[in-house]
């Protein structure tokens, strides 16, 4: 079963600046969970939602790799980071309303301690889109990140910055433009992508990669919400590449090193650490 820690709070604070809306939802009746384990019969059922959206298009990771995640539980060192996975799943009267998942990676860098939230994938019910419950889950990671920090004994207030991969803007692909409109509503915004070509690991089985020339990285954008940090129109080349180092480290985990060396390679081509980097829209 889910464990005792496993409740969600709604946390007017923790919703971005262009998230209000969600206040208004109607909250009662909701059964919302954390999912910390493989064990927890709720994690085939939120599993099984997130595969059937993401896991054709080569978006979503195998169930064996997301069922070692969550053994990651309360938080687990990798390298110089530490990583907390979790997967919420939202039901109302027993019915499927939505389904997240995403990873909190902490670090010590140079003394100060923040945490990177990696916002893997997310599943909202066409019934229950646009009645901002989208606000609350792009919210909730926070309180992943509090108890990634809190378990590696780093205070709770430190930095957090939420990150989405997300693709770029193209009209001919209007569900894209939609996901990309809703955070720049919230509030997120994208890291200039002429200045930093951010690739994705490729998520194809590692037979599937042998099969065809190697491994083939997708460009993204990187888009942030850097909490408390929302008004700022820069971000210097250091924290960019910290925040990428990041979600490098989370996919090494599963990913082979020969697979990921196409991406590792890319890091230098960065700006330089003191290099002011414009955000910009995330439709831009």
């Amino acid at each position: 079963m889910a464990d005792a820690d496993a409740s969600i709070e709604f946390l007017p604070a923790d919703l971005a600046s262009g998230d209000a809306r969600a206040l208004e939802l109607d909250r009662r009746e909701f059964d919302i969970v954390r999912i910390h384990s493989s064990d927890d019969p709720l994690f085939n059922v939120a599993y099984a939602r997130l595969w059937s959206e993401f896991g054709a298009q080569h978006e979503m990771e195998s169930r064996a790799v997301i069922a070692r995640r969550l053994d990651w539980h309360p938080a687990t060192a990798v390298s110089d980071c530490w990583l907390r996975y979790e997967m919420f799943l939202v039901r109302r009267q027993g019915q499927f309303v939505a389904a997240r998942d995403h990873t909190a990676v902490v670090t010590r860098r140079n003394g100060t301690p923040r945490a990177v939230v990696h916002l893997s994938h997310v599943l909202i019910d066409p019934a229950w889109r646009r009645t901002g419950l989208a606000g609350w889950l792009r919210a909730w990671p926070l309180q992943t990140a509090r108890a990634c920090l809190e378990a590696t004994g780093c205070p709770v207030a430190s930095p957090i910055t939420l990150v989405a991969e997300m693709e770029h803007p193209d009209p001919q692909f209007p569900n894209r433009m939609i996901r990309l409109k809703s955070y720049e509503k919230a509030g997120f915004k994208k890291v200039e992508p002429a200045a930093v070509k951010y690739l994705q690991p490729d998520f194809r089985a590692p037979e599937e990669i042998d099969a065809n020339g190697g491994p083939q990285p997708l460009p993204f954008g990187l888009i942030l919400r850097r909490v408390g940090r929302e008004h700022e129109q820069v971000i210097r080349g250091a924290e960019v590449r910290e925040i990428v180092e990041c979600l490098y480290r989370m996919y090494g985990t599963s990913f082979r090193e020969q697979d990921m060396a196409a991406v590792w390679q890319t890091l230098p081509d960065y700006p330089a650490d003191e290099t002011e980097v414009p955000l910009v829209a995330p439709t831009e």
